[in-house]
């Protein structure tokens, strides 16, 4: 059996996540890709312009961006060397111009969930991949590349039982839109059209596509 190194494997970045999401992270995993999860300590600040959620696919990108330059000051604070591929994500729920994000609390939710019973709805996520290299002295190199994906889901026509059973089982309150269609929201869900990954909250094919150098 050879000792041998491959090259290739220095070129290889350290894929870290930017997001504390345990769905992020499976996908990523379950794709192939070893992924070091890193959260700054101070929260991102996700607020916006109401301009810039005039059009979601951008608001979704810039907060993908935050999320991932927080993580990448984060990382050079350690004083870390080599080559590593930050990735941060942003997921909106979107209807008739109206972006859903995580709900306040308990009516909030009821009343996403009542909005988006019976009707078509766009799920946005904006990823914002980051790749930085970080020599032994204080050589730092960077830049990065940001995109948005979207998919279309349609909810089932839902009574106001169907909706309070669903919120019993307590996994809608860290969700955009109030619903995670990876877990019991799929009962919800008539029907959708795009990547399931762009709904769960990232489109993991098509970065993968984009960048296969991110596999292990």
């Amino acid at each position: 059996m050879s000792n041998e190194t491959n090259p290739t494997d220095a070129l290889k970045p350290q894929v870290v996540l930017a997001s504390a999401s345990p769905r992020r992270k499976q996908l990523l995993e379950e794709a192939g890709v070893a992924v070091r999860v890193l959260v700054p300590s101070e929260p991102v600040d996700e607020s916006l312009e109401a301009g810039e959620l005039m059009i979601p696919a951008e608001a979704a990108k810039k907060l993908a961006e935050k999320k991932a330059g927080a993580a990448v000051q984060a990382l050079l604070a350690t004083g870390e060397a080599g080559m590593f591929a930050v990735i941060g994500a942003d997921t909106m729920v979107v209807k008739d111009a109206e972006v859903f994000g995580k709900p306040r609390n308990l009516e909030d939710a009821k009343r996403m969930l009542r909005e988006l019973s019976g009707c078509t709805h766009q799920v946005i996520t904006g990823v914002s991949l980051w790749m930085l290299l970080v020599g032994e002295g204080d050589e730092v190199s960077l830049g990065y590349r940001t995109f948005a994906d979207a998919s279309a889901v349609t909810f089932k026509e839902l009574t106001d039982d169907q909706i309070v059973e669903y919120l019993r089982k307590g996994e809608s309150f860290d969700k955009a839109g109030a619903y995670a269609i990876q877990g019991e929201g799929r009962d919800l869900v008539e029907r959708f059209e795009g990547a399931l990954d762009t709904i769960i909250g990232l489109p993991v094919e098509r970065l993968l596509t984009e960048y296969p150098e991110l596999r292990s």
